[in-house]
């Protein structure tokens, strides 16, 4: 019985040596996105006129939009006016930040 006991402290050390010394290799890690803002990108392009397209090229155009956040759009710039900065989209209910930055780079306002 003594001689299973200590064959099994000597299994665990000898693993514990082992996970050691793989541990001790460097590991890749990516960097982590953050929830600041992003300088903005250069629109691709042919990109979306926020202030011009009709719900139509919105809701095709862009990732995430669909037939009533189109419409939502075309609205809120209806009642407010031109866009004077893509951010502003944020306005528009049903519009979040992570919408926003999936298609940031396909919007332009001019």
């Amino acid at each position: 019985m003594r001689i299973g006991y200590v064959s099994s402290l000597l299994f665990a050390a000898l693993a514990f040596f082992s996970i050691g010394t793989s541990a001790a290799e460097p590991v890749k890690v990516e960097p982590a996105q953050s929830a600041v803002a992003q300088p903005a990108r250069a629109p691709v392009a042919g990109a979306l006129n926020l202030n011009t397209a009709d719900a139509q090229a919105l809701q095709t155009g862009l990732i995430g939009i669909g037939q009533v956040k189109a419409q939502a759009i075309v609205e809120y710039r209806e009642a407010n006016g031109p866009f004077t900065s893509v951010d502003e989209l944020l306005e528009v209910k049903g519009i979040g930040a992570s919408t926003l930055e999936k298609n940031r780079a396909r919007l332009s306002l001019d």
